[in-house]
């Protein structure tokens, strides 16, 4: 991986970290961001914490940090993340990133972190667990990427501040899918965009995957890992040879398998993609189901406008302009 150089680079000022609880700008020391009215969050590894532990978000933190490269573009010689960034965006919202302020909500290890940085956003990057410290790593911050510990339901900025939010792979995790969306669109200045996907009731009604979570969710974040991978090694090669049954194997089989979708992974890749997708989809606390017409009226009850929202993906993409008073 190739850093994103700031040399060059004309960049817009940085949206001010604020008190989540007051809403008043912070001060800054080198260990400490400090409220006016008080609190003070930790600086560590140069990176803002504005949440204590990870609460429900722990196995994320998990599997990001031992997988911290294994969904990079730039790894996988692919455009698997690239081509999924770009669907969610939009044409012409794909070709306006250059300049654009982008907060990144629930940023993972990176794997959209590294595509916005090369469309020239300025990324501000947040997620609720430890994968901050995946994302430094992969992306080290600078003019035009910055990076915060921080839940979505409680953000370090004031409203309207960011010409795009982007928060694929998220919403469907958190507690209250509408509660979420609410504080997402508030980040979003007029004019700007909110994008983001939700997983749909179709693909998980034919799955026995719930089954096997009610076990997995309740596991330590480093138990969960252990025995996902032996799971993954003892069931990924009957996906491999399952040709035409493959549909009904994944029916009953709890692993994720990228054969037919990504048959240009390697094969150490795609037990990679195994174990971290199988992890992700047991070991979730929250998992959240979407129609797209409950996707639609929640925008529409935002007051959004410029609406595209589509099945597909994981199962229902969205994207929604917030209108110019």
């Amino acid at each position: 991986m190739t850093p994103v150089a700031d040399a060059d680079v004309a960049v817009r000022p940085w949206p001010p970290y604020r008190c989540p609880t007051h809403d008043l700008e912070l001060d800054e020391t080198f260990d400490l961001l400090i409220c006016p009215s008080g609190h003070a969050f930790r600086v560590v590894g140069h990176i803002p914490r504005f949440v204590e532990g990870e609460a429900y978000a722990a196995a994320f933190g998990a599997q990001w940090n031992r997988f911290k490269r294994t969904q990079l573009d730039s790894y996988t010689r692919t455009t698997i993340s690239r081509d999924r960034a770009q669907r969610c965006l939009g044409e012409r919202l794909w070709n306006s990133l250059d300049g654009m302020h982008v907060l990144e909500a629930g940023c993972g290890a990176g794997r959209f972190t590294e595509v916005l940085l090369e469309r020239g956003a300025l990324v501000t990057s947040i997620d609720m667990s430890s994968a901050v410290d995946a994302n430094a790593a992969n992306f080290p911050q600078g003019q035009r990427h910055r990076i915060a510990q921080a839940d979505v339901m409680a953000l370090p900025f004031g409203p309207a501040e960011y010409d795009v939010v982007f928060c694929v792979g998220v919403v469907q995790h958190t507690p209250s899918s509408k509660a979420t969306l609410n504080a997402l669109f508030r980040q979003v200045r007029p004019g700007g965009y909110l994008v983001f996907d939700h997983y749909t009731y179709s693909k998980a009604l034919l799955s026995l995957t719930y089954l096997f979570r009610l076990y997995f969710r309740r596991l330590s974040p480093e138990a969960g890992l252990r025995q996902i991978e032996r799971l993954v090694d003892l069931l990924l090669p009957l996906h491999r040879r399952a040709g035409k049954l493959n549909p009904i194997l994944t029916r009953l089989s709890p692993v994720h398998s990228y054969y037919r979708t990504h048959p240009e992974l390697s094969e150490s890749m795609q037990r990679e993609w195994a174990v971290l997708d199988t992890h992700d989809a047991l070991t979730d606390w929250y998992k959240r189901l979407q129609t797209r017409g409950q996707i639609l009226h929640t925008l529409r009850d935002l007051g959004a406008d410029e609406i595209w929202c589509e099945y597909g993906g994981n199962g229902v993409e969205a994207r929604a302009r917030k209108k110019v008073d």
